[in-house]
């Protein structure tokens, strides 16, 4: 049996970049990654690599960041004032944390400089602008209903 759109499957995964540094892996949450393929709930390269994998398969592919998490985009980095930030916080390079949009919507952020009155934010997702290398294997796949 092959995998399908609304399929339900379970993988095991090593994600990594170029540099061959492990990003995430299904290792790390103890549990394979369980979706339904073509729902939107996982990027969409890694939605089609999938399609036509028997379990047992095992498969590694690249994904672009156009069909993972887009390009970086310089517009989404930008300086805000420090009063922004709560008084008592450590605000250091390399720290990450959930920004609130005007929409309510909550999104990932990095501090990417701080200067004296103001810090450099970059909005981007962690993984914009990067390819992405998996290495997969499909454990099972419970018919769609």
């Amino acid at each position: 049996m092959a995998v399908k759109n609304g399929d339900k499957i379970k993988v095991e995964y090593v994600g990594k970049l170029d540099d061959g540094s492990v990003f995430d892996s299904s290792e790390n949450h103890e549990k394979p990654l369980e979706f339904q393929v073509g729902s939107g709930h996982v990027i969409k390269g890694f939605d089609d690599a999938v399609l036509g994998m028997s379990e047992g398969d095992e498969k590694e592919f690249k994904i672009s960041p156009a069909d993972a998490y887009g390009q970086h985009d310089p517009t989404l980095v930008q300086k805000v004032p420090r009063e922004v930030f709560p008084q008592d916080s450590q605000i250091v390079a390399g720290l990450l944390f959930e920004a609130g949009l005007p929409t309510g919507e909550k999104v990932p952020a990095m501090i990417t400089a701080v200067d004296e009155g103001t810090i450099t934010v970059d909005l981007n997702h962690p993984l914009a602008g990067k390819t992405l290398n998996f290495k997969i294997k499909l454990r099972e796949i419970a018919k769609s209903t």
